[in-house]
């Protein structure tokens, strides 16, 4: 009688991790603990390691300071290099201890994602973002808001989402029409 491998990839892709994303402005995490309890579960002999450069788990070049992550599950390596950025995930010129911290788990939570736990928050994360919707646009919602609710606090959760970008020429089309079968 043979037994069949299980994909260990397929595996871990299949854990369903929506319960536990995070969203920061327009951007989804995964908290760390959460993926490495998870991966630890399924793959109790998984290891990972932060890379040091010259006794420092950081290195910092022309461009900004990196962090480095390997992670080992089933003997297969999967290494992630990681920007040190702030929470607006711009790069941070000085960073502090703290923020260095939180980059090496950010990159610890992508390379658990790299095999296969997680991965689909970061589809599309490469991509350019839209640009932010334009005067006539704003007004346009806003007109149709102000019409349609009285509730100051709806329009002024859509002008929060203007601002920070949520709401944005990738998807202006859709906000318009979702408000307007209201």
């Amino acid at each position: 009688m043979t037994t069949k491998k299980t994909n260990y990839f397929t595996e871990l892709d299949r854990v369903d991790v929506t319960k536990h994303i995070e969203k920061k402005g327009r951007f989804s995490y995964l908290s760390w603990a959460y993926a490495v309890r998870e991966l630890k579960k399924l793959h109790p002999t998984a290891t990972w390691h932060v890379h040091e450069y010259d006794g420092v788990p950081f290195i910092k070049s022309d461009c900004g300071y990196f962090v480095k992550v390997t992670v080992i599950v089933n003997d297969v390596e999967q290494a992630h290099t990681h920007p040190v950025l702030d929470n607006y995930n711009k790069t941070i010129e000085m960073p502090n201890a703290f923020e260095i911290n939180t980059s090496i788990q950010r990159c610890l939570v992508k390379a658990i994602a790299l095999h296969g736990l997680g991965i689909h928050i970061y589809a599309g994360e490469d991509l350019p973002p839209s640009p932010p919707i334009d005067a006539s646009q704003q007004k346009k919602l806003l007109t149709l808001l102000e019409k349609q609710s009285k509730d100051e606090g709806v329009i002024g959760v859509v002008m929060g989402q203007i601002s920070n970008g949520t709401i944005n020429q990738g998807n202006f089309q859709k906000a318009l029409e979702h408000y307007e079968s209201k």
